[in-house]
């Protein structure tokens, strides 16, 4: 019989009468169950981060790097365990799985660092003769209770994003996880419930979309952090406008190649940016632009590598290529590829496919009003344009309702700086595809994208509040 999960609130391990099991979206094999918080429920995690807040904003900053480091290091006692749990349940290859449970672990050891870091600024406010002799102190201060709600694709590194900096920053959190992932935060609750963290400071309540009603408009939370679809996002956003919101949507990703390029390395990279997780990835290529100088070689290139990628079991460690997360999603695919192939798109390679399992997918002459390419995919699918002029391309590229991370190859500085001046999007890689990301660094987009940044001290900027002392000395 498969483990069964409880739910962490308040410190504690609870059950409810809802019993849910989760699926295998390669094989459809049953790999757990879990409970789901009722109502009831959820509104004791509120009431246990509530209490608990006062607690947590006094917790000195050495402790809170302690707690961060002491995680970190459960997080790589249990490395292999974790990372089958991500293939288990995301799909996601193992070989993928386990960079994930890496990357986790640098989160919460770059918390660690940052906790010790939070500070402030003196300014001096004598810039008139009736503030002479004054100072002010400024300082952040946490929010209070933070709901969390994160999405399936990386079920413990986006967790890490959200959970790390509400508790280097001496928040509380409520922790919404995926449904198809939540074993993999259940496990992250073992790991933080070892360190003998104070009850309600952290709290894991997987629950359907009733329940989770309160996380978002009870008056005592006073901040949301949402990963996930835009539909989703904004309309939280709506229910929540007197509350500090972030929210990272996802986007169509593009990439750009000039002809001075590095090819081999630009092929290279645009092959795992646009099929590393079966595409569900927000930053997964989505739009590639071909210099027309190089659109017949890098294609040629491309192709083969594309055709050379493994499609299967995610427990396997030769695949690099998984199942979507459910038939459902495939099938989306499938539809919205068919419906360019309608209006005159050729299909290079792929384009098959077999339940959730989806073949790497290249599409050429794609209607841009497609909707394979004007809106979120989240598929093994890269549609490919040529062009001839640099400034026209980055005009197609802003030609999105999204704008989240674009790609640019190029060694030619003039390029390199109008892309980063032009382009609409929270983060321009140069010399890279779009879907790179280290885990320090600012994160979020513009547009339908979301609002806010990502990236453990950006976060703890969102989620802690600027105040002044003014100091008369006179």
């Amino acid at each position: 019989m498969k483990k069964t999960y409880l739910f962490f609130v308040n410190g504690q391990w609870q059950e409810s009468n809802i019993l849910k099991e989760i699926s295998s979206p390669y094989d459809g094999q049953v790999v757990g169950q879990i409970f789901w918080a009722n109502q009831d429920q959820v509104g004791q995690a509120i009431e246990a981060a509530t209490k608990a807040f006062d607690q947590a904003r006094r917790i000195p900053s050495y402790q809170r790097a302690r707690l961060l480091e002491e995680i970190a290091s459960g997080l790589k006692k249990r490395r292999e365990e974790l990372a089958r749990s991500i293939a288990l349940q995301a799909g996601k290859p193992i070989r993928d799985s386990r960079i994930e449970v890496d990357r986790a672990i640098l989160t919460f050891d770059l918390a660690s660092e940052e906790a010790r870091r939070i500070g402030g600024e003196i300014i001096p406010l004598d810039l008139n003769a009736f503030s002479l002799n004054r100072w002010g102190l400024i300082r952040r201060f946490p929010l209070g209770p933070i709901t969390a709600i994160t999405p399936f694709n990386f079920p413990l590194n986006l967790v890490a994003h959200k959970v790390a900096p509400a508790l280097a920053s001496g928040n509380t959190i409520l922790l919404r996880p995926a449904s198809q992932v939540a074993i993999t935060s259940l496990l992250l609750a073992e790991i933080v419930a070892e360190t003998g963290l104070e009850p309600g400071i952290f709290n894991v309540i997987p629950c359907d979309y009733q329940a989770a009603e309160s996380l978002i408009t009870d008056e005592r939370i006073k901040m949301i952090t949402f990963t996930g679809s835009s539909t989703v996002g904004w309309a939280i956003k709506a229910r929540a406008p007197k509350k500090k919101v972030t929210l990272e949507l996802g986007g169509n990703a593009a990439l750009v190649v000039e002809p001075e390029a590095d090819l081999n390395f630009a092929i290279s990279r645009a092959v795992i940016g646009s099929f590393a997780y079966a595409g569900q990835i927000c930053i997964s290529i989505q739009r590639l632009y071909l210099h027309e100088k190089i659109y017949d070689r890098f294609m040629a290139d491309f192709v083969i590598k594309t055709k050379g990628l493994r499609l299967g079991d995610p427990l396997d460690e030769m695949t690099d290529v998984g199942p979507m997360i459910n038939e459902s999603a495939a099938q989306q695919t499938e539809e919205w590829i068919n419906e360019a192939v309608e209006k005159g798109a050729r299909i290079v390679c792929g384009g098959k496919r077999k339940g959730s399992l989806f073949e790497p997918t290249i599409l050429e002459n794609v209607d841009p009003q497609c909707r394979i390419s004007s809106l979120e995919a989240f598929a093994p699918v890269v549609v490919v344009y040529p062009y001839k002029d640099f400034e026209k391309a980055l005009a197609e590229v802003n030609n999105s309702i999204y704008g989240l991370q674009a790609g640019i190859f190029t060694n030619d500085l003039k390029k390199v700086w109008l892309a980063f001046e032009t382009l609409d999007v929270g983060g321009v890689i140069i010399n890279d595809i779009p879907t790179y990301r280290i885990d320090h660094m600012p994160y979020g987009g513009v547009k339908e994208s979301g609002i806010g940044r990502e990236g453990l001290r950006y976060a703890i900027e969102e989620m802690t509040e600027l105040k002044l002392l003014a100091l008369n000395l006179k």
